[in-house]
């Protein structure tokens, strides 16, 4: 075989990669669930031990050769037990999803009653929504947000009485305000049931300090590792002390659900960013661009809502805020993402609690700051970036999302035409490409 570097071996991928990059050099990255990794992660990610097959765990593999896999293995794991502060961590899971589904596993048989925060009050897929195996295996109630934006507690509370789930989560996928780990755990507690926190959103403002810990609370807790802990695209499972306390054995069932009953052999390549992005999760510094993560995202937050623009919840404790467009109409989403994307900003249509409008065409958009952090902007960029999106959504907001199927189509091809040709959205994209150039990507 040949020893051809990407460039001479397939051209047209290192093209695209490369065309990437330069879209990501001179764009703003505002989805809340994206980062840009180290060089280093990216070192570990893209490694030889992408070959290697280790089925099974460290010492208990069911091929050889894995002297060296298991050592970083337990490294990743001794990490992940250090930075957290728990007694035991898995780190083979694939990604959020495949990790939620195997807490499901370890914990529930099918059928049995679980609780998640709804989709469209700010939930995640997997904490019980209708299309998510979550909804389809498991008998699920959803709790909501009031109309301030905020848990419901007493509808909680109310429900967990009623239906005794085997499995609460708490956490979120759009959700702006502090997660209310000792409320949760409160009501699990009452009704018997495991409380797993799910904190793939906030895991890095937990490590850095900027976001209260869910350890003392919860006897599970899951987190991808590639939002705000800043690594490669992972997860971890781990279980706390709280949690072997009402199940000696939870952490072994944990590990079975991984392997054998969900996933095969383990990434390694994976499994070593992991461990690359722990470490420096526990460096000094991590600490400082926590805290900045959540000052830029407040300072955002104003500068928006200063601008006219609709928050839920009337602002943010961390990282992300959802904007609220139905002052301006219903559905409206689409097309503030679309005509936001050519203006050089990046973020995601997403539902809001009571959308009045679908999850397909949504009626806000999400937006949030790690990104941009980790490239060194502050609260002055934060002000002229909460400028530039109010002026985008000034662009759009006379929009009106046709009632049929096909009337929609036809109205969104020519509206994409449309945001081609706007002279406000080239000008404010030229802005953000000054911006971009000034904060360097750390790769």
């Amino acid at each position: 075989m040949d020893k051809k570097p990407l460039k001479t071996a397939d051209p047209a991928i290192y093209d695209l990669i490369q065309a990437e990059l330069s879209r990501r050099r001179t764009v703003l990255e505002m989805i809340p669930s994206e980062n840009h990794t180290s060089l280093a992660v990216l070192e570990a990610s893209g490694s030889i031990l992408t070959d290697k097959y280790s089925e099974g765990y460290p010492g208990k593999r069911y091929y050889a050769g894995n002297e060296y896999i298991d050592k970083i293995e337990n490294l990743a794991i001794s990490r992940a037990k250090q930075a957290f502060g728990v007694p035991h961590a898995n780190v083979q899971a694939y990604s959020g999803t495949p990790a939620n589904f195997a807490v499901h596993f370890a914990v529930c048989q099918a059928g049995d009653p679980i609780m998640g925060q709804n989709l469209l009050d700010g939930g995640h897929l997997t904490h019980g929504w209708k299309t998510s195996f979550s909804g389809a295996f498991y008998k699920s109630v959803q709790y909501h947000v009031k109309a301030d934006g905020y848990i419901d507690f007493d509808e909680a509370r109310a429900l967990a009485r009623e239906h005794k789930p085997k499995l609460i989560w708490v956490g979120a996928s759009a959700y702006a305000r502090q997660f209310p780990f000792k409320e949760m755990a409160e009501i699990a507690d009452e009704v018997g049931a495991f409380l797993a926190a799910d904190i793939a959103h906030i895991a890095g403002l937990v490590l850095g300090g900027a976001h209260p810990s869910p350890v003392p609370y919860a006897h599970i807790v899951t987190t991808t590792t590639h939002k705000t802990l800043r690594g490669p695209r992972g997860a971890l499972i781990m279980a706390t002390e709280k949690g072997l306390q009402k199940d000696p054995e939870l952490g072994d069932k944990i590990d079975k659900a991984v392997f054998p009953g969900l996933q095969g052999g383990p990434h390694n390549h994976q499994t070593a960013a992991i461990a690359v992005a722990l470490g420096e999760a526990m460096w000094p510094d991590f600490k400082t661009y926590a805290h900045q993560v959540v000052s830029n995202a407040k300072a955002l937050a104003q500068s928006l809502m200063a601008r006219g623009l609709k928050l839920v919840s009337n602002g943010t404790d961390n990282h992300l805020m959802l904007v609220d467009l139905t002052p301006f109409a219903k559905g409206l989403g689409v097309f503030a993402q679309d005509a936001l994307d050519k203006a050089g900003i990046t973020l995601n249509k997403n539902t809001i609690p009571q959308d009045p409008s679908s999850p397909f065409y949504p009626s806000g958009i999400r937006l949030g700051t790690p990104a941009i952090t980790t490239r060194g902007m502050k609260e002055k960029e934060m002000e002229q970036i909460g400028a530039w999106i109010a002026e985008v959504v000034q662009e759009v907001q006379d929009r009106r999302l046709p009632e049929t199927k096909e009337e929609r189509s036809v109205y969104l091809k020519q509206f994409a035409r449309d945001i081609a040709e706007n002279e406000k959205l080239k000008e404010i994209k030229k802005k953000v490409e000054e911006l971009c150039s000034q904060f360097p990507l750390p790769y």
